[in-house]
């Protein structure tokens, strides 16, 4: 009969989501990894993760008080509080349930609100919206919700918190990525919003609004959160208290991490993911990015007992900040500046030939503080690998852009490399692109992507006249990208500016530190550790985000923990923990990249 239930809750669940990737398990599993984890962990103490709705029930049961139940956008909120409700009728409770949305403004209001912010006629830009959560309600209603006198009042949605009760607060997680698989089955709503909308319009208006506002306020509260739940396999949910959350966020401040990396495809997607990373779904069509550490995007997984609790990397960075960011936490505050992605190119296609926007641009339209500057380190290559970078030494710009327009118009073939540079991409190689540079990756490349944070401003030129996975036009920016391109990077001096020198600089018995040029517009260092046996670091007040890019793994001893981290995993130290060790668990020699915010970006 239970494996009846579950699974009418798995089909139920596959209903709610349109994604051949598996919801993150309930419990990891304890078999020995051999490569690559797909769901890393942060351990903490046993049984402070707590699973299912009865022992939430309960809980709130004991505490016999009203209840503020708040959350994200995209938490399927009627199946939350209907399997809470089946919990209290058996626990013969009775309890009223009230929306906080009655007191939401009418939609024709809020649309008019975040008009400014939308980019009306634009699929893919808006602009980070300025406003607030309690901007969606209506003052004077949200004062009228009151608790019922005679039974436990639970107050649930999205912005719950703002009728201010003086009652444990609950808060409901669900993950980006599930966000994402939610919106493509059209079964959530923005904030705000009756009903769905196309997937791509409701991502730009998650990214610009709703997202913005629920993090601010979610910032507010987190000091106030009693409970903490994971909501992402909707009948699966497991939480732990406040101060136990909390407890592992000052922690996770002084000890190294790795995030959950999630996977997607793409029109020029490769097969190098699919065919080294172990538990990636083999029926997808491809797997074109891995997002390795995007803090808008990812979240980090705690263990407890085997049982997992996902939560934002957003959460961590607002309690702890100061400690992960060192320095650099004057400048970026509690924005993680730095990000790693994976490109993958193998036996797929070229990306499209693009440009991202300057500061000041991506400041004026978009609303970003600093911008999407780029490295493309070449983890690995075939033999027949490019990149293509900046322009050819004849470039006329006007003529370019006719070629472009022409292509679009006609659907016609752009002899790209007439325009634009073409390099050998070797392993280990890395090329620097500053904001305005012409480029793209070709085929047969997997490219560990390092970059400032901003990740969405891609201003694309020509797509090699593809369709989506859809079989749609994907969206071009030519104009955008001629407001931004550099044509001055050009000739030879790409070869000289665009291409990073390594150089070492110190080294030991058994190993050495390698640095590799980044652009002066680049606000982060790249450093290559390459060693047989093991090397001590200090962080020197800095955040170190690091990638093992060669041999099969390392132990990392930071703080009072250790971690094994296997060939291309993402790790992070946090600055406040002072130093860590990388010690070789293989038989060959490894290199280990470390990226941080430059010094000299506070002189």
């Amino acid at each position: 009969m239970t494996s009846l239930i579950q699974t009418e809750q798995r089909n139920h669940l596959q209903k709610f989501r349109t994604s051949l990737e598996e919801v993150l398990p309930l419990q990891k599993e304890s078999t020995v990894l051999q490569g690559y984890d797909i769901y890393p962990t942060y351990q903490i103490p046993h049984g402070q993760i707590h699973v299912g709705f009865s022992g939430l029930a309960e809980w709130i049961a004991e505490k016999n008080s009203n209840v503020i139940l708040e959350g994200y956008v995209g938490v399927n909120w009627q199946n939350f509080i209907s399997s809470l409700d089946e919990v209290f009728q058996k626990l013969e409770i009775e309890v009223c349930w009230k929306n906080i949305n009655d007191a939401i403004k009418p939609e024709e209001e809020i649309e008019r609100l975040i008009e400014p912010f939308i980019g009306k006629g634009d699929p893919v830009f808006g602009k980070i919206f300025e406003g607030e959560i309690k901007d969606f309600y209506e003052e004077e209603k949200i004062k009228q919700i009151k608790p019922h006198k005679n039974k436990i009042t639970i107050l649930y949605g999205c912005g719950s918190a703002l009728a201010k009760w003086d009652v444990p607060v609950i808060y409901v997680e669900v993950p980006k990525n599930e966000i994402q698989f939610r919106s493509r089955s059209k079964t959530i709503c923005n904030l705000g919003a009756t009903s769905p909308i196309p997937s791509q319009e409701q991502y730009k208006r998650f990214f610009f609004i709703d997202w913005q506002v629920l993090n601010r306020h979610k910032k507010a509260l987190l000091p106030k959160i009693d409970v903490l739940v994971d909501e992402q396999r909707m009948f699966d949910i497991t939480w732990m208290t406040g101060n136990d959350f909390r407890k592992s966020l000052k922690e996770m401040g002084r000890n190294t991490f790795r995030v959950r990396p999630w996977f997607s495809p793409g029109v020029w997607g490769g097969d190098w993911m699919m065919n080294r990373i172990q538990g990636l779904n083999q029926d997808e069509v491809n797997y074109a990015w891995s997002f390795e550490m995007i803090v808008p995007e990812n979240g980090i997984v705690l263990e407890s007992s085997q049982y997992l609790l996902e939560f934002s990397f957003d959460f961590l960075m607002f309690a702890s900040n100061e400690a992960i960011l060192g320095s650099a936490a004057g400048k970026f505050g509690d924005e993680f500046p730095i990000r790693f992605d994976f490109l993958d190119t193998f036996n797929g296609g070229n990306l499209s030939i693009q440009c991202h926007p300057t500061n000041t641009y991506i400041k004026k339209h978009f609303g970003e503080n600093f911008t999407q500057d780029e490295t493309y380190y070449i983890l690995d290559a075939d033999k027949d690998a490019i990149v293509y970078l900046g322009f050819q030494e004849d470039i006329d710009k006007d003529k370019f852009k006719a070629v472009l327009e022409e292509s679009f118009r006609t659907n016609k073939v752009v002899e790209v490399e007439k325009f634009v540079q073409t390099f050998p991409a070797k392993k280990h190689d890395l090329f620097l692109i500053p904001n305005g540079t012409v480029h793209c990756s070709g085929i047969n490349n997997l490219v560990l992507e390092i970059s400032a944070t901003p990740y969405i401003y891609t201003f694309k030129m020509y797509d090699w006249l593809r369709l989506d996975l859809n079989n749609k036009p994907r969206p071009l920016n030519i104009e955008r990208a001629f407001e931004n391109l550099n044509f001055d990077r050009k000739g030879e001096k790409v070869k000289q500016e665009l291409i990073s020198e390594q150089v070492e600089i110190s080294r030991g018995e058994d190993w050495k530190l390698i640095a590799l040029s980044t652009h002066q517009e680049h606000f982060y260092a790249v450093h290559r550790y390459e060693f047989s046996s093991s090397v001590n670091v200090q962080t020197e007040n800095q955040c170190h985000i690091l990638s093992l890019v060669e041999g099969t793994s390392i132990l990392v001893t930071c703080g009072n923990r250790k971690q094994v981290v296997r060939y291309a995993e993402t790790f992070a130290i946090p600055a406040a923990a002072g130093n860590y060790t990388l010690e070789n668990m293989g038989e060959e020699p490894v290199k280990v990249l470390k990226v941080f915010v430059k010094e000299d970006l506070y002189v």
